[in-house]
């Protein structure tokens, strides 16, 4: 794909995840209704299926042909009176990246606990991919009013540039253990917690993995990590901002990552040994 279409791709991309976004703002702090899915923390609203549908809208008007990667399992339409449907069922999207062809990956509330929860800091995330490498991005938190984007060309803050932080020692640097540790695995969050407030400076837990990883790409953090096995929806938006934004971004071997890698570790390239040696640290009690 040249320049050319992965910025295309890109400005699409944005005006994607602000049309998701407007629908799901539409829905904070309006006591929506919650239900979970795999566990007490997992949960979903209609304002989840509801901004999805908004983004997958906006896509098929320009790329009805391409592949959609979504979170959310769209429920199916409610029936007429006569026990028939009134629409036709709606196609689930799928739940794995194809590693050919273009398509597009959405999350369209990644930090629905911190949504369900009135705390303001969740994002609407679009990526595009290519023969599956992300090439556009867009992560936009509506409440916040901040929209991150990244292009062929470079990452951008409200459309202007941004870069990650200069720091260089590990007991300035703010550092945030990311994607959620489910209850069988707590002695792993545990560990990965000490090992941030043992080698960095702070720690800190935001919810919402695109927008941590935003916030590494604009130098509001200085590195994310986590050793789980993360879903490309909350990644690959975030990870490709951080690349373009003149980041590094691994899996837990240090290898360069992608959206079926093990683990992920992002961060402003400056101590990424000191952030792959906590994530293998959390490994090690797997």
């Amino acid at each position: 794909m040249n320049d050319a279409d992965a910025n295309a791709r890109a400005d699409l991309a944005e005006r994607a995840a602000r049309a998701g976004g407007a629908v799901a703002e539409g829905f904070f702090r309006r006591n929506v209704a919650v239900e979970t899915k795999t566990g007490k923390t997992d949960v979903v609203t209609r304002a989840d299926h509801d901004a999805q549908r908004q983004v997958v809208a906006a896509i098929r008007t320009e790329y009805p042909e391409d592949a959609i990667v979504g979170e959310e399992s769209l429920p199916r339409s409610a029936t007429n009176g006569g026990g028939e449907q009134s629409d036709p069922p709606e196609a689930d999207e799928l739940k794995q990246v194809p590693d050919a062809g273009p398509a597009w990956i959405i999350d369209p509330i990644d930090g629905t606990n911190n949504f369900v929860r009135d705390v303001p800091l969740w994002a609407t995330s679009v990526a595009a991919v290519e023969d599956g490498e992300a090439v556009a991005a867009a992560n936009v938190l509506p409440v916040l009013g901040d929209t991150y984007t990244a292009d062929a060309d470079g990452a951008y803050l409200d459309g202007e540039p941004i870069s990650v932080s200069d720091e260089t020692d590990p007991a300035a640097m703010v550092v945030c253990p990311t994607i959620w540790w489910p209850t069988d695995r707590r002695e792993e969050y545990a560990v990965a917690c000490r090992e941030t407030v043992e080698r960095f400076g702070d720690l800190r837990r935001h919810g919402s993995a695109q927008a941590v990883l935003s916030m590494v790409a604009a130098g509001q953090l200085d590195g994310v990590f986590t050793n789980v096995d993360a879903n490309p929806w909350d990644t690959v938006a975030g990870a490709l901002l951080v690349e373009r934004a003149g980041g590094t971004v691994t899996d837990i071997h240090g290898e360069p990552w992608r959206h079926d890698s093990r683990g992920l570790v992002a961060s402003n390239g400056e101590v990424h040994g000191e952030l792959l040696a906590a994530a293998q640290a959390v490994e090690a009690v797997r």
